[in-house]
């Protein structure tokens, strides 16, 4: 009798990990893991992208969808994280140029500015800030900017603070040039020309601050916004009245002057009240917040008194800002909006090296136009 043979499966046996063995298994896959998410940093070899790939693509499966709140990255975590905008030269995409500017935009926050009866006023204001970055560097990181900015927030601004925010981010990301530009609503009370209301007229204002090859600029803008008669057409209104007894109006239109100041660095004030005061004494035709009637007519004798082409605008700006000691370079940008023609009139003026330039902005002029 022959015997009968049997085959016995029975399952492999896997001996059981240690805690430690489970540890270092999974510090590998993490340093495979991170491996995977530089494939382009990688020596080109198929079959080895090819693995990293697929780790890549199985660790994106079943990740946690509930945000961890009770989560707080310790000093070794943030160690850990990637930096890309601080990467290595090797990470530059384009030409390896230096950028002349480089930061935000916009950034808003109230800041607290003086005037000059001494007193302080808080006024939502937009930054700009930007710095060089040199040709072998990837990027900033942008939010330092911001950081920078809020040490010297609480102090009321001047050009001395901004000059502090500016060397603070300079420091903060090894950049040899900076900028930081700071724009507002800059409100001041004025009184009507004859009834004596009075009423606020709010002035567009920029401060600048620029920090170039170790030379700091300080320089002041200033939208000031006024009424202009047109000479010639006030003349032919004036023939037909006196050759043919006909009623006729001369035009005139809103205009703006975009005044562009660099500050004497010998002289530590200069006072966003004198600059406005310095505009209406060349131009004395700003348009008005409080009207009544005997004011309305005081306009009119006041633009009668005072015709000016766009031209006659700009020179007499100029005039002003050249006998004003505390102001060195300017420009003078100006734009009258006509109400005969279904274009503008413009003008541009500069004095000084500060503000030359062979070309304009296409928007220049559109950013002048002033709708109250």
């Amino acid at each position: 009798m022959r015997g009968t043979g049997l085959t016995v499966h029975s399952p492999k046996i896997e001996c059981v990990q240690s805690i430690n063995e489970i540890e270092e298994s999974l510090n590998v896959l993490k340093k495979i893991q991170k491996l995977s998410s530089k494939l382009d940093q990688l020596p080109s070899d198929s079959n080895f992208s090819d693995i990293l790939a697929e780790i890549q693509a199985l660790s994106s499966k079943n990740l946690k969808t509930i945000y961890p709140s009770n989560f707080s990255p310790d000093e070794d975590y943030l160690k850990t994280m990637p930096d890309i905008q601080n990467g290595s030269a090797s990470l530059i995409r384009g030409s390896k140029q230096r950028i002349q500017h480089v930061g935000i935009s916009n950034f808003r926050l109230p800041v607290s500015f003086k005037t000059k009866n001494l007193s302080s006023i808080s006024l939502e204001t937009s930054v700009t800030g930007s710095v060089s970055l040199e040709a072998n560097k990837k990027g900033v990181n942008m939010s330092r900017i911001m950081r920078s900015f809020y040490k010297t927030s609480e102090e009321k601004f001047s050009f001395d603070v901004i000059t502090k925010a500016i060397s603070l981010y300079k420091k903060d990301l090894e950049s040899f040039d900076a900028r930081i530009q700071m724009k507002f609503s800059f409100p001041i009370k004025v009184t009507s020309l004859r009834s004596k209301l009075e009423g606020y007229q709010y002035y567009d204002i920029a401060l600048e601050v620029v920090d170039f090859e170790n030379v700091t600029k300080k320089i002041i803008h200033l939208d000031y916004v006024y009424s202009s008669t047109c000479p010639c057409s006030l003349e032919l209104a004036e023939h037909a009245r006196s050759t043919r007894n006909q009623l006729a109006t001369p035009h005139s239109q809103r205009s703006v002057a975009r005044i562009s100041a660099e500050i004497n660095p010998n002289f530590s004030t200069f006072w966003f009240e004198d600059l406005v005061e310095l505009c209406r004494e060349a131009v004395p035709t700003e348009t008005q917040v409080m009207v009544k009637r005997e004011d309305e007519q005081a306009f009119a004798e006041l633009n009668g008194s005072n015709p000016i082409f766009v031209e006659d605008a700009v020179r007499l700006f100029a005039q002003k800002l050249s006998k004003e000691p505390r102001i060195n370079d300017y420009r003078i940008i100006a734009s009258h909006q006509e109400s005969l023609h279904s274009h503008d009139a413009i003008s541009v003026l500069t004095e000084g090296k500060t503000f030359k330039q062979d070309s304009l902005d296409p928007t220049t002029f559109k950013s002048l136009f002033h709708i109250g």
